[in-house]
């Protein structure tokens, strides 16, 4: 993982566990889904629909153009749901 040791506004006494991709990672309670994705050094969240160019997280806010994501829990799907703005 690469994230400073201390400081924001994380919880780092409660781990979480989360499923990217089909892969399985670790993050905190305050987490957002992107500030995870970049502390477990997940920089591919997506490709572009025309010609398939990789696409990163560019910002921390709402305003993030490329980070939108399908959020599932069981039977429930959220889709273009902004990684920046869903938490753990």
């Amino acid at each position: 993982m690469s994230r400073l040791s201390s400081g924001g506004l994380i919880d780092r006494a409660t781990p979480l566990a989360f499923t990217f991709d089909g892969r399985s990672y670790t993050g905190f309670a305050g987490d957002t889904l992107a500030s995870a994705l970049l502390a477990n050094d997940v920089r591919l969240v997506g490709r572009s629909f025309k010609y398939h160019r990789p696409r990163g997280i560019f910002s921390a806010g709402s305003e993030e153009p490329n980070a939108l994501v399908e959020l599932r829990s069981g039977a429930r799907r959220e889709p273009n749901t902004r990684a920046t703005m869903a938490e753990l």
